[in-house]
């Protein structure tokens, strides 16, 4: 009997099966398995290693002083985009660029293609999802279209390499990795085969000819990059392009830089000639914020070495079906679950059986536990009805016993918030200011106690 040359691949982790099961036994993803032909391959496999060995270089030969390696970068022109790089885009590397449908990837893509081109480099923007007369429609209505970017719209793995190689551009964007096939595969374009195919052959010549190149990605519906994870590990960056449809800001944030750090972010705004560099995103943050109302608190966070001041909104209400609801919204909602238990155990704030909203303004998602007091204190105002001072600010983390823990650099949170007229803060024990009165918080004990004096006599805890 003959043997079957075929093989099962999980479309969501890429684990290989040799036969067919409802439930892959690597990341436990139910109906991803997909037949796919074993016959061919992977591109640029051997069958044995070579004994051959190329030129080699030590380590004495490479130039290790920074200013050397910031002159051998191409800036972008988008200096919000060079932040979140590293200072620019390093010749050879290769990243990989996700995001929402319709969030504007690549929008800013040709944006950045067409700085780049206007700065003398030689920039290639290959689509295979569109043609080239939309993408010539899109650069006019930027006002991009006397870029010098040379324009291709194909998804053949081979076309593609031939051309680059006939071109040797500085810069490659490739648009997108899911749509492109090889004929050495006969597996369907965007299945894990691939597109983890296709990705080694663009890394691999990213490499050997010195060229940047640029992968967009499709996104899954739980918000990560679709395809095998080991493309994001053959990549050397992998950029998330962040925001809400509702919302004109964007956040481009890096997860994986080999050539900078990954804690910087860049905010853009979404306007009818394309994305807009966001140069103080706490103005445009806090931008058409009111009086001081219930349940409002301003949080001085850090994004790398960028501090932002951002709106946290809360509302705590009586529960209307007898089951208290808790949704959050740019937060982590386990984060929530911890600082609600602690009001409940350490201030006996009787929260337990009241629904609770939490939202961040703009659709900016804070991760750093620092915002604890800032939550705390928005979710206090709320249950008491006690404004918080529209002047002020709030920081630091939250203990499971209570006490609020210093975070790190509150000296450039407080400069960010003197500079846009904030004169009081809440913060942890040990904070100076010069130019921000600090109110120091060692408890949350002490700040239901502060909240309490200012609250109406017609609701106390």
């Amino acid at each position: 009997m003959p043997h079957s040359n075929t093989v099962h691949v999980c479309q969501s982790c890429g684990e290989v099966h040799a036969k067919w099961a409802g439930r892959c036994h690597a990341c436990g993803s139910w109906n991803t398995l997909q037949e796919e032909s074993g016959a061919s391959a992977p591109l640029g496999s051997n069958a044995r290693i070579s004994n051959r060995t190329g030129p080699r270089s030590g380590l004495e030969l490479v130039d290790m002083g920074g200013a050397a390696e910031d002159s051998r970068r191409f800036k972008t022109g988008l200096d919000e985009l060079d932040r979140v790089v590293g200072g620019g885009l390093a010749p050879g590397s290769a990243a990989l660029v996700g995001g929402d449908p319709g969030i504007g990837k690549s929008t800013l893509l040709l944006q950045m293609a067409a700085r780049l081109a206007q700065a003398g480099a030689k920039a290639v923007y290959v689509s295979g999802e569109e043609a080239t007369d939309q993408v010539q429609r899109r650069a006019r209505r930027l006002g991009l279209a006397d870029a010098p970017v040379a324009l291709a719209a194909e998804t053949s793995l081979e076309v593609i390499l031939s051309g680059l190689k006939k071109e040797n551009p500085d810069i490659a964007i490739i648009d997108s990795i899911q749509t492109l096939w090889s004929d050495q595969l006969a597996a369907a374009p965007g299945t894990v085969a691939q597109v983890r195919a296709c990705a080694q052959e663009l890394v691999r010549f990213a490499k050997r000819r010195n060229t940047i190149i640029v992968l967009v990605g499709h996104v899954t519906k739980e918000g990560q990059i679709a395809g095998p994870r080991v493309v994001e590990h053959m990549v050397d960056a992998v950029l998330y392009f962040e925001g809400e449809r509702n919302h004109q800001f964007r956040i481009l944030r890096a997860v994986k830089n080999r050539f900078g750090p990954t804690d910087e972010i860049g905010v853009f705004e979404m306007a009818d000639c394309g994305l807009q560099e966001v140069a103080n995103p706490s103005a445009l943050f806090l931008d058409g914020r009111g009086e001081a109302s219930s349940g409002t608190a301003v949080f001085a966070g850090m994004e790398g070495t960028r501090p932002i001041l951002i709106e946290i909104q809360a509302l705590v209400a009586a529960a209307a079906f007898g089951t208290p609801r808790r949704a959050v919204v740019g937060w982590d909602s386990s984060r929530l679950a911890m600082v609600l238990a602690v009001l409940e155990a350490r201030c006996s704030v009787g929260l337990g059986g009241r629904d609770v909203y939490l939202n961040v303004a703009g659709g900016l998602k804070i991760n750093e536990p620092a915002a604890d007091l800032a939550v705390a204190a928005a979710l206090m105002s709320s249950f008491m009805d006690t404004p918080l001072p529209a002047e002020g600010i709030a920081f630091g983390e939250i203990s499971l016993s209570g006490d609020v823990r210093p975070v790190g650099r509150p000296e450039a949170r407080l400069k960010e918030a003197a500079k846009l007229g904030f004169t009081c803060a809440l913060a942890p024990a040990g904070v100076e200011s010069a130019s921000v009165r600090v109110d120091k918080v060692t408890t949350v004990q002490n700040l239901v106690h502060r909240l309490g004096q200012d609250a109406p006599p017609r609701r106390s805890i």
